[in-house]
């Protein structure tokens, strides 16, 4: 039997256009619980991991409310993380469970909280990029940045925002126990998010405040359960040289050397399609079978290698 680990992208949770309710949120997963199912029904065992973006910002947005308002202190983006992760564990382990049952299937499934380990000396800490959290006018994030010590950058023409360092992962600390899970059958909802952030000092772990690109923790989380396939799920049908131009150029099956030719001479952004290639490439070059890069919507075909991007070995 085949071990699959499936990285679900935004549009698995909330579809653009959307406000993110829980009944908007619900409805995409038991969409997205339908083609996990398929998979499962073909006799692969799976591991799904998936993103956390905007339900973190939507947090952010809740905690700096109720401190303005209320009085209540604001947790640090580490805690946001984990929230996030039960929050989304529990929706997808509900509708996935719901689709399996109705189609004779058991299954238990387990969401694991997980910590991920970055290398404090990661010099994404001393450049941070990533926008996190709410819009802001200049005055005001150049307070904010003051009285909290954030990093604050204007973002695109429509506003500033708080950015925060984007390491590379390292380790899935709970490794361990989601590998056991696997090993006696469960279906394991593990790194959402990318995993909480945490760095190891005098042998002792501590989150930090960071965002770990999803994918690539789901690539860490690949070879720690020794995936066969890596799969990551998103809005697009793959990678594409020359994206957005007269020269685009859908890729199909590509092997891992010709893919990282093309990652290297830039053709993927680095906020968008880049970590997704990148992964690609290293669950490749790590030794497993194939990586497939494809749309949510058509994950059955793109596992059977039919559609989609198929990083295979040279």
């Amino acid at each position: 039997m085949k071990r699959v680990v499936i990285a679900l992208g935004g549009n698995a949770l909330q579809q653009r256009g959307q406000k993110g309710s829980h009944e908007e949120m619900m409805a995409n997963v038991m969409k997205t619980a339908k083609q996990i199912a398929d998979i499962i029904e073909k006799g692969y065992d799976v591991v799904i991991t998936h993103g956390n973006g905007p339900q973190v910002g939507a947090l952010l947005l809740h905690m700096d409310a109720g401190q303005q308002l209320h009085g209540i202190p604001a947790q640090p983006m580490d805690v946001a993380g984990a929230m996030t992760q039960g929050w989304i564990g529990y929706l997808i382990q509900q509708a996935l469970g719901n689709e399996l049952r109705g189609r004779g299937i058991e299954k238990p499934i387990a969401t694991i909280v997980t910590q991920t380990l970055v290398d404090r000396n990661d010099p994404a800490f001393k450049n941070p990029t990533k926008p996190v959290g709410p819009f802001y006018d200049e005055a005001t994030a150049k307070r904010l940045a003051q009285e909290k010590g954030w990093v604050v950058k204007e973002d695109a023409g429509r506003g500033w925002r708080r950015v925060v360092p984007s390491p590379d992962p390292k380790r899935i600390v709970e490794a361990p126990i989601i590998r056991d899970l696997v090993e006696k059958g469960f279906i394991v909802i593990a790194s959402g998010g990318g995993g909480v952030p945490v760095i190891e000092e005098d042998g002792k772990l501590r989150g930090v405040e960071a965002v770990i690109d999803k994918d690539l923790a789901g690539e860490r989380l690949a070879e720690e359960v020794g995936a066969d396939i890596f799969m990551i799920l998103t809005d697009v049908n793959g990678a594409a040289l020359y994206y957005g131009t007269e020269r685009e150029r859908w890729l199909g099956k590509v092997t891992v050397e010709e893919l990282r030719r093309y990652y290297e001479e830039g053709h993927f952004k680095a906020g968008s399609m880049g970590p997704k290639v990148l992964a690609a490439i290293r669950f490749v070059e790590w030794g497993g079978e194939r990586a497939v890069i494809a749309h949510l919507e058509k994950a059955v075909e793109a596992l059977e290698g039919k559609t989609g991007t198929q990083v295979v070995r040279g």
